[in-house]
């Protein structure tokens, strides 16, 4: 199993996505991402087996996350590896906190933890040429209610994500 932890938009958010995600990515000249694998990856596992599967469900039933409001504003671009994203230029500490916490969760069941910079966004198109000038962006926001546990499934028209398990984001602490 390729395992991921994200924050998963509901039904209207996955449209707004891809409405503001039409123009920049058709000028990228890359790939699309399918509406129905738009996330925003809170930590990625990678390769997990049944113990290591139950240990982070285990962590995570541990966390108790507060909600914040996620404001998605700018398009950007990655050369490396090609990505064309919509993300947030401040991300809020709530959601930064949620990601150090399941980074700091996912070593405690033998996963390596991240060294980069906690950048939160959308993947809207791989493979991309040329990322184009894609303008000022109408800003999306955000409350998600819950964070997930999704697999990576590999299928013959390409990458499918399916949730496995779901938290709840509380006030309560």
């Amino acid at each position: 199993m390729r395992l991921f932890f994200a924050l998963w938009p509901d039904d209207a958010l996955r449209e707004a996505l891809h409405r503001a995600a039409r123009k920049p990515v058709r000028q990228s000249g890359g790939k699309p991402v399918t509406p129905d694998n738009y996330h925003v990856t809170l930590k990625f596992l990678g390769s997990a087996d049944e113990e290591a599967f139950d240990c982070v469900c285990a962590a995570a039933d541990a966390i108790r996350a507060q909600p914040f409001e996620l404001r998605l504003d700018q398009i950007g671009f990655w050369p490396r590896p090609r990505t064309l994203w919509l993300g947030a230029e401040q991300a809020p500490e709530g959601l930064t906190a949620l990601a150090r916490t399941l980074d700091e969760a996912a070593e405690g069941c033998g996963f390596e933890p991240e060294l980069r910079p906690y950048r939160p966004h959308v993947t809207l198109a791989r493979k991309v040429p040329k990322p184009g000038e894609p303008g000022p962006v109408q800003p999306l926001v955000w409350r998600p209610e819950a964070f997930v546990l999704a697999v990576s499934e590999t299928r013959a028209q390409g990458a499918h994500y399916r949730v496995l398990r779901s938290w709840a984001l509380t006030s309560e602490l």
